[in-house]
């Protein structure tokens, strides 16, 4: 194996000798080396691993973002005095129970980025990015690394860390809650910690050591939201910053992968449907980068290095051959196709099964499996599967308290997103914990569209394909009110960006099934966004909702289901509306238009029904601030509780009780 590796470092040398010259000079994009570099190589075969649809997800895509919360208090000191340290026979569970329990209401927060290296964790405490060591990281002696502040920004947070290889320096990636630009701050390890260097539109980093032990930083520049330049970066007395990578095609985004083993750093060009990837040796990060294979439409590969070979997870797989250089070969471990042969771990579809399983089948609800919950001792975790129109079986995660009785008369709030290939959140959250402690019946629907099942699943709910989704959305609700959950006068939905989609066009086609519909930073005019080629976005998207602008097809079918499009005076659920000033995924124009149609739709309807009509409350809150999501804003959390309480006619009191436990009012 050692001998492989150095036979490797040598074909990264020797294969393209003049180029490492030449690149010094010129900066690098797809078309010059590419072009070049495969004029110098036979290019050979072999067969690579089919279980990308396995992996977990390697890129946020589209208008899709995660985001990040933090509660900025005053600076704090360190603190000397420990706290009482919890049973080491409690299991991590009761762990977090008891430090939600215990802590005073006015000190909870929501931690966002934690490290481990070598004998230390980074994290980030009060508004300072801080370190402690590992055996002490449950107590509160800390040291001090940074202080946000200084950067005079209004309530900061850290994003994400990364730790130089020799501990000499730490990177963390800042941000505030209105905003997604991000500053990247590089912090010198001494004594006397101190900012070596700042970064503006920060994306993706990493850092890897060269031959000479120098840390060299890599990062991607975002700007206007896309991701094309790669940079690298070195501090002290030998300080230097290039860009060496330019991406040309506006319809691709680039993002920095180590590998598991930070043997080798990736540079990933994607779009939703196609992958590039560029590997540099962590032992030579000044050599240029290596073409593992050039972008062929429909082909998504990603690339992992162990024990001195390279494994190649992508969704062709036999007959189909993927070419690679002749170096490369003597690095994939062919697994005939079988993910259970690959080293690596990978997300299984769906997680919760191992939990309490119902199977629905042949108009049954039958075969209970599994043990106790492990989010919280006082619910259940059910599996349940809705039939939809074509016959595919859509999978439910459905939690509710454990004594619950008839639970047809129990609210229940559906959870649906259906987009991008990207799985729908599960996360827990404290709001999600009262509401079942509550009595509500939480749903989370994984219909096509998304990527709980694999490639396929994304691709049978995207382009001409969306409205797989809504048919999927409408079998689960229909079979969670079929099998004794709740009933549709206590049904309500819930979505955020793109699962908006799915919610607008539910509530045209079906709004008899529910009640009340949150949404947060929705998309509902798909057919105008697309069409307009000067929003960030757009043309990065056509692989998911196609092209109106230049396919009348796409045109046709994305007027079948677009939200905006296909408002008509009827009776709607009541709809609450979290939108944001200066959204640069989700326009506000699109929401604002869409919220205005509706209303006239509602009065139209009123009219036409006569006196004694109740019409639904349809509510805009405009938030300031540019950020998609401010998943964890108290006043938006609140007030979608709220909501939902009000429109149900359900007593409020205990759940806002509870609420005060966890968030500070």
């Amino acid at each position: 194996m050692q001998q492989k590796t150095k036979l490797f470092l040598q074909a990264l040398k020797y294969s393209i000798p003049h180029l490492g010259k030449c690149m010094q000079k010129q900066h690098l994009n797809h078309c010059n080396f590419a072009d070049h570099y495969y004029g110098r190589i036979k290019l050979k075969k072999c067969h690579l691993i089919k279980c990308l649809q396995n992996k977990p997800k390697i890129s946020k895509l589209a208008r899709n973002i995660p985001s990040r919360s933090f509660s900025c208090k005053d600076l704090l000191p360190v603190k000397q005095e420990n706290k009482k340290s919890l049973s080491e026979n409690m299991d991590a569970f009761e762990k977090v129970r008891t430090k939600l329990e215990t802590q005073p209401q006015e000190e909870y927060e929501i931690i966002n980025a934690e490290v481990k290296h070598g004998g230390f964790v980074y994290y980030q405490e009060g508004c300072c990015l801080v370190r402690s060591k590992d055996e002490e990281a449950d107590n509160d002696n800390y040291e001090v690394l940074f202080n946000l502040e200084e950067l005079k920004l209004d309530q900061p947070f850290i994003d994400c860390i990364r730790v130089a290889p020799d501990e000499k320096y730490v990177a963390a990636k800042i941000r505030t809650e209105d905003s997604e630009a991000s500053t990247c701050v590089v912090v010198k390890l001494s004594d006397q910690p101190v900012m070596e260097a700042s970064f503006p539109n920060v994306s993706s980093f990493e850092w890897v050591k060269d031959e000479e032990d120098e840390d060299v930083l890599f990062y991607t520049f975002q700007r206007n939201l896309r991701c094309h330049d790669v940079y690298r970066a070195t501090f002290g007395d030998n300080k230097r910053n290039e860009r060496f990578y330019t991406e040309k095609d506006p319809s691709y985004f680039v993002f920095l992968y180590l590998t598991k083993d930070s043997r080798f750093l990736t540079i990933n060009i994607m779009n939703k449907t196609t992958s590039e990837v560029w590997l540099i040796d962590g032992l030579s990060p000044w050599d240029p980068p290596v073409l593992i294979q050039k972008r062929i439409h429909g082909v998504l590969y990603y690339v992992e290095h162990r024990d001195d070979e390279l494994y190649i997870l992508t969704n062709v797989g036999e007959p189909t051959e993927f070419k690679l250089p002749p170096w490369a070969c003597g690095f994939i471990m062919d697994t005939n196709s079988d993910p259970k042969n690959c080293p690596f771990q990978l997300c299984s579809p769906i997680r919760p099964p191992k939990y309490y399983t119902y199977k629905f089948a042949e108009g049954k609800l039958f075969e209970e499996t599994g043990h106790e919950d492990p989010i919280t001792k006082t619910s259940r975790v059910l599996r349940l599967e809705a039939k939809s129109k074509d016959g595919k079986l859509v999978p439910m995660t459905i939690f509710h308290k454990t004594d619950s009785e008839d639970l047809q008369k129990k609210p229940l709030l559906v959870h649906v997103y259906g987009a991008y290939g990207m799985d729908l959140k599960m996360n827990f959250r404290p709001e999600r914990r009262v509401l079942v402690d509550d009595g509500w019946i939480l749903a989370y629907c994984h219909v096509r569209g998304g990527g709980e099942l694999g490639l396929q699943w994304h691709a049978d709910g995207r382009l001409t394909k969306k409205l797989n989704g809504l048919a999927d959305l409408e079998a689960c609700i229909k079979t969670l009110h079929g099998q004794g959950f709740s009933q549709p006068s206590l049904t309500t939905l819930t979505a955020f960006s793109a699962g908006g989609v799915l919610v607008g066009a539910l509530c045209n086609s079906n709004p008899e099934l529910l009640r009340a519909v949150t949404l947060e930073a929705p998309f509902l005019d798909v057919l105008n966004t697309m069409m307009d080629t000067t929003l960030p976005l757009t043309l990065e998207e056509l692989e998911e909702w196609g092209n109106p602008s230049s396919d009348e097809k796409h045109k046709n079918y994305i007027k079948r289901y677009c939200p905006y499009q296909n408002i008509k005076p009827q009776h709607y659920p009541s709809i609450h509306i979290t939108a944001y000033e200066n959204d640069e995924r989700v326009p506000l124009k699109g929401i604002v238009n869409y919220t205005e149609k509706l209303k006239e739709a509602i009065m139209e309807h009123a009219k036409d029904t006569g006196e004694g009509y109740q019409a639904p409350n349809i509510i805009l809150d405009i938030q300031p601030g540019g950020n998609h999501v401010i998943e964890d804003s108290h006043k938006k959390i609140t007030a979608q509780i709220k909501f939902l309480y009000e429109e149900l006619g359900l007593d409020s009191t205990s759940v806002f009780e509870d609420l005060k436990k966890y968030l500070k009012f």
